[in-house]
């Protein structure tokens, strides 16, 4: 049974709350005082603790520094009779679990309770009761699924489910998931083969790299407002949805939507037709010298700056003050971030940033990545641990500060 201290000057008055919270499989150890709870609480294990801020001696606070500085893992919530936004700020810093209001009943208590003891348990049995209600639904959709569109939202829900089941302990189902997402994974391959081709006879396709520009990048910039435009080159749709939280914290989300690489999907073909706006055989013959083969020395995407400058041109966009960055490791990273307020007068910030696609590299070539990010759910873990700290991060923050549109 979870056991619980409660901390209160004025704790006989709290008999009832005890008893109901027993009937309901908690057991309490109480204190009347601060110097008393501190050293019980060394002496013994608590799940959680309940402490009055209002008390003679020490106060609230001041033991709540104490116990912090013994076993800074246990939840400790702060109760009280002051409204004061001082003392709620301060109790916050100090890293309480949850704060309640006097006077406070027993089922706010026990919610408390169960969200702090039982909160991963009852998210992870969540998680697994609604997977188990629409695989069936899931597994008939993926049978009929007949346009880019209907795919696209299809996705978007395996990744709602998997992103849901990383919070379940239910590794059984975690399986079928992988089993029913590499079914997908195959049914959609087939689309493609037998779509692909059709999509450049017809407007009843998907946005492709080489219209990114002209439809969301350009008609931004010609109504005025400065862009920072971002390819994070090889980021997958679950890394995005690690990262937005993050994200969200500095700026106001107002669209999200999915394009189709072209094919192949290879940064030589796709990128370059991203910064074109045209597809490759059309920049080979248009621009014979910003086209690299294979074979040939140098980075294949050597001229995407120029590419992308050539394309806001062809949008009638050439007066417009541009820089084009790539980023292709922490050197360059740093640099362009000690550089970033030389950006300050541009209307349009290209930036290409490699590290994902580098991580992506690395999972199958190095074996310390290979550890690391041994499956997709470790993979977005790393993806969003370095995305945390990155250079990338304050650079978005620093475009959201100086008036662009990112």
């Amino acid at each position: 049974m979870p056991n619980i201290l409660w901390v209160d000057d004025e704790i006989h008055m709290l008999k009832g709350h005890l008893l109901f919270l027993e009937g309901k499989g908690y057991t309490f150890q109480t204190c009347n005082n601060g110097s008393d709870a501190i050293e019980l609480f060394d002496n013994t294990a608590f799940d959680a603790v309940f402490l009055d801020e209002n008390m003679p001696g020490l106060s609230g606070l001041e033991v709540l520094e104490e116990m912090k500085t013994i076993r800074p893992e246990t939840p400790i919530v702060m109760i009280t009779k002051s409204e004061e936004e001082q003392i709620m700020e301060m109790a916050i810093g100090s890293k309480i679990a949850d704060y309640l209001i006097k006077p406070v009943n027993p089922n706010q208590v026990l919610l408390c309770l169960k969200k702090l003891l039982k909160g991963k348990e009852l998210v992870s049995q969540k998680a697994t009761r609604g997977y188990q209600q629409v695989f069936g639904k899931l597994t008939m959709e993926m049978q009929q699924l007949e346009t880019w569109q209907e795919w696209s939202d299809f996705y978007r829900e395996l990744l709602k489910w998997e992103l849901e089941l990383e919070k379940s302990a239910e590794e059984g189902l975690k399986s079928v998931l992988a089993t029913q997402k590499s079914e997908a994974n195959e049914l959609f391959s087939r689309f493609i083969s037998n779509h692909y081709e059709r999509w450049f006879e017809s407007n009843e396709r998907p946005m492709l790299s080489h219209e990114v520009v002209g439809k969301i990048v350009g008609p931004k910039i010609r109504a005025g407002e400065k862009v920072f435009f971002v390819v994070v080159d090889n980021l997958r749709l679950d890394q995005w949805m690690v990262m937005k939280p993050m994200i969200a914290e500095d700026f106001n989300i107002k669209s999200e939507g999915i394009y189709s690489s072209i094919l192949p999907s290879a940064t030589q073909y796709a990128r370059n037709a991203l910064f074109a706006g045209m597809l490759p055989l059309d920049i080979k013959k248009k621009y014979p010298n910003y086209w690299k083969e294979e074979h040939e020395e140098g980075s294949l995407n050597e001229f995407e700056g120029e590419l992308f400058e050539e394309q806001l041109k062809s949008l009638g966009l050439g007066s417009k003050n541009v820089k084009y960055t790539k980023v292709t490791n922490i050197r360059w990273a740093n640099k362009f971030i000690a550089n970033i307020h030389q950006n300050k007068e541009a209307d349009v910030v290209a930036l290409v940033y490699n590290f994902v696609d580098t991580l992506s590299h690395a999972r199958t070539d190095v074996e310390v990545i290979r550890e690391l990010a041994s499956d997709d759910n470790a993979y977005r873990r790393v993806t969003a641990t370095w995305f945390e700290g990155s250079p990338l991060r304050k650079a978005l923050k620093w475009a959201a500060e100086n008036g662009f549109k990112v």
